[in-house]
């Protein structure tokens, strides 16, 4: 508990359980059993998150006879995919802003692909009839400073040169679809944006992969990546795989592949969910519309409602640790937690009194240019997509295509992209990793306070296009 915490704010998430919300369900999937002998494949994924399932279900649809082995060191959906907010968004560059400032000359062709994506994922769930609570009611970026009201004409008029339906809110109309009396205003993008179950569409693209002939090991933690021959041997604790080729979805958590973790800097972020709502309690509050919600800060909270009418609340705080560090025990921040929830008083006050039922953390894979980086290892008998720095539940599907491309050497429209073809600025190693992840992390705040101002580290940041982002 820190010193100054507040008895009646700590009190709303004491008896919070530390599992992940999405996770916590008694309709959870029995595990699949570990691998417990060698085996051999065409190809093998290394991990059970929207990375690998996505890439397990479109290998087989790209060749039904083509044999894929998964391994999953915990359990499907146990990283990122199942301790996030459940933001599916069609976008691949982290949102359209930094996808036109980071590739102005393919936008366009990143926007389109973005859409079939977005469709295509849809469509998946519909054909495996997988029920996540997908809820299409788009997404509202909401200004709480004055400085912010000048971005929001700009975003709709950005996403309109891409065909986005982008509504601006003036305070009063903000105020009308959530009752905060911190909104000065919004913009509301109502395509391309929806809001899931993370776990249950974890859990229903496993089994769809099963349907298609996937052989799925879950306990089964890789240890070990290895050329052999003109193959490649993953190495598990009770048995080995070989396979022609290796995708590597393990994001945020030690790579197999040495070279990810020059781009990947994993980041704690930290969610609190309610206590289901009462019906007085949604009116007080508003929120017809149920749309996903985010400040325009940089320091930013994501919260949404979801299918049993709760209300998830995330973000802002942003915890790294020395080399790398990703632990069960930085899941439990209590400073954290209770700055969370303190934040979430004051921006829906009529809520006082309501308690947490859930508080948990998890890792996120960013990297310097917030948006899912590609590469090869061994020769190109292996290949990764990591990056996508907490909107990746939607990107995943198109990062699993293009690792398929890359790995099976042929060349396409997506590998043709400098978005594809050009990783992210790699960071230092220690100690200059850690400086420099605190020191960005205090001057993104001290922006926020200073009008959006950036100051002199910030800007020297973005000459070299390094960032980070919480």
């Amino acid at each position: 508990m820190v010193a100054t915490a507040d008895p009646l704010i700590a009190g709303s998430y004491v008896q919070a359980s530390h599992r992940p919300f999405w996770l916590d369900n008694p309709e959870a999937p029995e595990p699949q059993l570990p691998l417990v002998a060698d085996t051999t494949a065409d190809l093998v994924i290394v991990g059970g998150g929207f990375t690998g399932l996505w890439a397990a279900i479109q290998a087989k649809q790209d060749d039904a006879s083509r044999d894929v082995v998964l391994v999953e060191g915990e359990t499907i959906a146990f990283g990122g995919s199942g301790r996030n907010g459940g933001f599916c968004d069609a976008t691949l560059t982290h949102g359209l802003p930094n996808g036109i400032d980071r590739f102005p000359d393919e936008i366009a062709t990143i926007e389109r692909m973005a859409a079939g994506n977005f469709a295509e994922l849809k469509a998946t769930i519909d054909r495996f009839h997988i029920e996540c609570s997908w809820n299409p009611s788009g997404s509202m970026g909401v200004a709480r400073e004055e400085h912010e009201l000048a971005w929001l004409p700009e975003a709709a008029e950005a996403g309109a040169r891409f065909g986005h339906e982008i509504e601006v809110l003036d305070r009063e109309a903000a105020r009308a679809e959530v009752n905060s009396p911190t909104y000065l205003g919004a913009f509301w993008r109502k395509d391309g944006s929806a809001l899931v179950d993370p776990a249950r569409l974890a859990w229903g693209l496993a089994r769809a992969a099963r349907e298609l002939g996937v052989r799925i090991y879950e306990s089964t933690p890789a240890t070990a990546l290895e050329a052999d021959g003109d193959a490649v041997v993953v190495r598990t604790p009770h048995g080995r795989v070989r396979a022609h080729r290796a995708i590597l979805g393990t994001n945020a958590y030690p790579p197999l592949a040495r070279a990810i973790r020059r781009y990947v800097v994993p980041v704690y972020d930290h969610v609190l969910m309610t206590e289901p709502l009462t019906d007085a309690q949604w009116a007080s509050v508003g929120w017809r519309n149920r749309q996903g919600l985010f400040d325009l800060t940089n320091r930013f909270h994501y919260y949404r409602p979801t299918a049993d009418g709760r209300i998830l609340w995330g973000g802002y705080d942003a915890n790294y640790h020395w080399n790398n560090g990703v632990d069960p025990r930085f899941e439990r921040r209590d400073a954290t937690f209770h700055l969370l929830a303190s934040q979430f008083f004051e921006t829906l006050p009529m809520l006082e009194g309501i308690g947490f039922s859930h508080a948990w953390a998890g890792a996120i894979d960013t990297c310097s240019r917030f948006s899912v980086f590609w590469g090869t290892a061994l020769g190109g008998r292996a290949a990764y997509a990591a990056g996508y720095t907490g909107l990746g539940v939607g990107a995943s599907r198109f990062g699993a295509r293009v690792a398929l491309d890359l790995v099976s050497g042929v060349s396409t429209e997506r590998t043709g992209l400098r978005f594809v073809q050009k990783k992210p600025i790699p960071f230092p190693p220690e100690p200059l990793r850690w400086l420099g992840v605190n020191l960005t992390i205090r001057a993104l705040a001290r922006a926020d306070r200073r009008a959006g101002r950036r100051g002199p580290w910030l800007r020297a940041l973005d000459t070299v296009g390094l960032g980070f982002d919480s």
